[in-house]
């Protein structure tokens, strides 16, 4: 890429250290998800430029909090400027991760890294795509989902077959199709053509809500619960204005539920979908994290 150098995290205090150019010295030094620098990188940053600014970039969270923290000094012994940044979908946050060529084109026709896939895909079959941990209880949704009438083609990220206890026998009317590792636009463009998709991370679970369709977040499990309180609180947010029957339906869904008790609320789910990318896009029109770090740094 364009403008891009990567070091190796050992040795990246020696590129300070080592290079006389002043313009090789960050202005700007970002540390994510709570990894911290290494000391060595620290302590030649002091040396050669200690009115650096450290940004600690956090976890993306929907939590009321989150808008309270953002911004915020956090005051260093060694000297050194340092602040949290957090994503967000509130306008006090960093916002959230956008592609500026959203929303997608409504082009039909499939990247070349999922011609011979999709091809292999029946005109009358609901599209599912699915992203998961492995702790999840896949093989169980699967042959609940199977049990539907119609047809389900469903989309596998590459080597979710290890997920499954035992080869999975699954009746005709669904068809297991595992994807191979596509780039990150062709995944943006299977997640639009989807009629459900079950996603994971935070980068997918952002780049399923921009594409407008019904999905579930996937969300990492943690022993102290955490997760749950962040999946309330999007989920709280994301359903503002839904009915009962929706709110019920995207709760049971996230909870991996039988899909037999809410599947049938799937055109109303999209629906709220698209409103929802509406929604994100207009709140978002600033440019997101990306504009928001750089008017903060600014």
């Amino acid at each position: 890429m364009r403008g891009l150098t990567i070091h190796s995290w050992e040795a990246s205090h020696q590129q300070i250290l080592n290079n006389t150019s002043t313009q090789m010295i960050p202005d700007v030094v970002i540390e994510a998800f709570g990894c911290d620098l290494p000391q060595p990188y620290l302590t030649n940053l002091i040396f050669t430029n200690p009115q650096a600014i450290l940004i600690n970039l956090e976890y993306l969270s929907a939590e009321a909090w989150v808008g309270e923290y953002h911004g915020k000094a956090s005051p260093q012994g060694n000297g050194l400027a340092k602040y949290f940044f957090f994503p967000g979908f509130q306008a006090n946050t960093g916002g959230l991760l956008l592609d500026p060529v959203f929303p997608l084109p409504a082009s039909a026709e499939p990247p070349p890294s999922l011609l011979a896939l999709w091809q292999q895909l029946r005109p009358a079959a609901k599209r599912i795509s699915i992203f998961c941990y492995p702790s999840a209880p896949l093989q169980e949704w699967l042959m609940e989902l199977a049990t539907l009438d119609g047809e389900y083609d469903v989309l596998l990220a590459v080597n979710h077959a290890s997920y499954f206890n035992q080869s999975l026998v699954v009746p005709e009317s669904m068809r297991l199709h595992y994807l191979p590792f596509i780039p990150q636009d062709d995944y943006d463009w299977l997640l639009s053509q989807c009629d459900f998709n079950i996603v994971r991370g935070e980068d997918s679970f952002i780049r399923a809500q921009l594409a407008a369709k019904p999905f579930f977040w996937n969300i990492y499990p943690q022993n102290d619960l955490a997760h749950e309180v962040k999946l309330k609180a999007f989920l709280d947010l994301y359903l503002e204005n839904a009915s009962p029957a929706l709110i019920s339906a995207c709760w049971q869904a996230s909870k991996w539920v039988s899909p037999r008790v809410w599947w049938q609320q799937l055109p109303v789910w999209e629906a709220h979908a698209k409103l929802w990318r509406a929604k994100l896009l207009k709140e978002q029109a600033d440019g997101g994290l990306a504009t928001r770090l750089l008017h903060f740094v600014e």
